[in-house]
């Protein structure tokens, strides 16, 4: 291999005489965060330097000694042994830097007719199908967690909250399920943004398109890309992916933060519905029986912080010109750090739903005959009674109940054939949770039927 050392210079330093200031060098730079692109910027020069050749800019001889180099450079970043220099501004930079100090001035053809405009649009959305699809993994974890547990749970029976008030008898299975559902829309949505991840910028040139009539269709094979931006200055200034990405981040981790704080109140003392367990819980500095759900917590938190990544790039994005402007180097944190925290938040929500007891007799002992109250109302209805009528039937026999510091179901057959006649002996029997959510059995309801149905339909959507 070529050891010539080439004059280190700015890629594009032939314009300016005097140096640079040392702090705005600094401000400058992003190699420290942009280098976890060294492989999607690898893979991106290796198909460039391929799509020369096409072009008669470099020789078979040429490109294999120059694809060969950039293997090596790859090598030592992924060996943990590459050595950033201080001139490397950012992962481009830095990789071209390190290929002509392996292969000598050939390397400085790899940059005909591309600009770091296209060059590290093409890195991004690289970078980001990668991470998508380990994030798209991670869901598919999730839910299938959370439809085997709701399985394998279908007989508990629970309070159903409104307002964090008791309403209605459900099964538990039911409450898992409808957190699964926002999941399930979660990962088509990131699907259905891939297409628009996988639009290939490379050829866009600096912005006005690549002037040596590179093949664009060839890189696009070669990388893998679904299809190729139509527009040079769109293809090198665009960012919505990012942001769309993000904005899908936000709303999953909004839907991870609601399922954490249903969790979180059923593993307070005052519901004992579920117990978290120690590898997903910590305690107390100063108070010994205390088992905190900081896992849940935490991803409760973490939604603000997605969510601020997403509003803060937008801000930043709302009144740049058209095509590159510098500003656009500020996405690259925000996506690594969105990347990061939604990828683990998913890993530890399936951790904790595929760990944690659930307590159904805490539940069944959550029940009240106050959460029959409308399956009363139902009774009369199914006699001929409007519904109207019969909800304020049904709300004089809660109200009876409350005065005798009673449930409703211990009034007798007499107080509710007081209260209308048209109530029988059967009345009674309307006391029954396992009626009561046998009796929702329609699309969408809590019976047994309806909830084997959910998890029929959620496992093939997996399988699909």
């Amino acid at each position: 291999m070529a050891t010539e050392q080439p004059t280190k210079q700015k890629l594009w330093g032939g314009r300016f005489t005097g140096k640079t200031d040392p702090l705005m060098h600094a401000f400058n730079q992003s190699l420290k965060y942009d280098q976890r692109m060294h492989d999607a910027d690898i893979r991106g020069s290796i198909a460039y330097a391929k799509g020369l050749t096409k072009i008669g800019i470099l020789t078979p001889q040429e490109e294999s000694k120059m694809v060969e180099g950039l293997k090596v450079v790859g090598k030592e970043w992924a060996d943990g042994v590459f050595v950033p220099q201080e001139d490397d501004e950012d992962i481009h930079t830095a990789n071209e830097r390190r290929l002509a100090e392996i292969i000598g001035p050939l390397a400085g053809k790899l940059h005909t007719g591309r600009s770091r405009n296209d060059q590290v649009a093409t890195d991004m959305r690289l970078w980001l199908l990668d991470n998508v699809d380990d994030i798209e993994q991670s869901l598919k974890a999730l839910l299938n967690v959370m439809v085997e547990r709701a399985d394998n749970e279908k007989e508990y029976l629970m309070p159903g909250y409104t307002h964090l008030q008791r309403g209605q008898p459900i099964r538990w299975a039911h409450l898992l399920l409808s957190h699964a559902q926002s999941f399930k829309c979660d990962l088509e949505r990131l699907q259905q943004l891939i297409p628009r991840i996988s639009v290939l910028p490379l050829g866009s040139g600096p912005l006005a398109g690549n002037s040596f009539s590179i093949d664009r269709e060839f890189l696009r094979k070669e990388l893998g890309f679904q299809s190729i931006s139509e527009n040079s200055m769109w293809g090198v200034g665009d960012r919505d992916f990012i942001v769309e990405f993000m904005m899908w981040a936000s709303l999953t981790m909004t839907h991870l933060s609601r399922l954490s704080e249903d969790l979180i109140i059923y593993s307070t003392a005052e519901f004992g519905f579920v117990t978290l367990s120690d590898a997903y819980s910590t305690g107390s500095s100063i108070m010994p029986q205390k088992k905190n759900p900081d896992s849940l917590e935490l991803l409760r938190g973490k939604s603000g912080r997605i969510f601020g990544n997403m509003a803060g790039f937008m801000v930043t994005l709302k009144g740049l010109p058209s095509t590159y402007n510098k500003d656009l180097q500020e996405d690259k944190e925000p996506l690594f750090d969105t990347v990061d925290n939604v990828s683990a938040s998913l890993k530890i929500a399936e951790g904790v739903i595929a760990t944690m007891n659930v307590h159904s007799e805490k539940m069944r002992q959550a029940l009240s005959a106050d959460a029959l109250a409308t399956d009363l109302a139902e009774y009369l209805v199914r006699k001929g009674v409007p519904f109207r009528e019969t909800h304020h039937i049904s709300g004089r026999a809660v109200a009876l109940a409350e005065s005798r510091r009673c449930q409703i179901s211990e009034l007798s057959v007499d107080d509710f054939k007081k209260l209308d006649a048209r109530f029988g002996d059967d009345v009674m029997a309307v006391f029954n949770f396992e009626t009561s959510v046998e009796h929702r059995a329609s699309i969408g309801g809590t019976s047994l039927a309806m909830v084997q149905r959910q998890v029929d339909i959620l496992r093939a959507a997996l399988k699909n």
